[in-house]
């Protein structure tokens, strides 16, 4: 691709680096803000920053959040007896979505993938466990809600297995979530009803 200028040029590789978009996407956005007034570009640029310098990640359950701990963790009106477990942060967006689920979550950051050198070190469950056993928990429940692929019953029965222990009943969402399929990808009506249908874990 033939670019005019070479500030395009950088701006076009630049942002088709970012996942799902390519070359002619990343050159119809750069031309957008390059006609935009130049306040938008600035606010732009500005969103971005801050994002990058001050987004925090929850001291509780690593949710993404503006503050040392996020909102769900701190909501008054939150069942504190039930804790969803989650692979990423944006499974946490898919059920808040569904408005069918009021307790909390912990968010692992990933999923036991021996092929790509993700161990359970690499994941946030040891402060699942520091959670559990605390002397102020009062959590009966922890759901897991992990995508059903095989990295994901990996840790999900590895999850289990480390939490057995603290006697918290766990329970798995129901299988209306397509095997092999991603949680982001679910509509929002299958993933409430797999979160209304779940079942013991096993």
């Amino acid at each position: 691709m033939d670019f005019s200028s070479r500030l395009i040029e950088e701006a076009v590789n630049q942002i088709a680096r970012l996942p799902g978009i390519g070359k002619k996407t990343a050159l119809r956005l750069v031309l957008h803000l390059v006609r935009e007034k130049e306040e938008l570009t600035l606010q732009l640029t500005e969103a971005l920053n801050r994002l990058r310098t001050q987004i925090r990640f929850c001291k509780t359950c690593h949710n993404i959040s503006d503050d040392e701990e996020c909102a769900i963790c701190r909501g008054p009106k939150r069942d504190r007896n039930v804790i969803c477990v989650v692979e990423d942060v944006r499974d946490v967006m898919a059920i808040e979505n569904t408005a069918q689920y009021n307790g909390l979550y912990h968010v692992l950051g990933g999923v036991i993938s021996p092929v790509n050198g993700i161990g359970p070190a690499d994941l946030n469950i040891e402060s699942l466990v520091a959670r559990l056993q605390s002397g102020q928990s009062t959590v009966n429940e922890v759901i897991l809600a992990l995508s059903p692929t095989l990295e994901g019953d990996t840790t999900a029965f590895y999850v289990h297995k480390r939490i057995q222990p603290t006697n918290v009943r766990v329970s798995v969402i129901a299988r209306g979530v397509p095997v092999g399929g991603d949680l982001e990808y679910a509509d929002e009506i299958t993933l409430g009803r797999s979160i209304l249908s779940r079942t013991q874990f096993s």
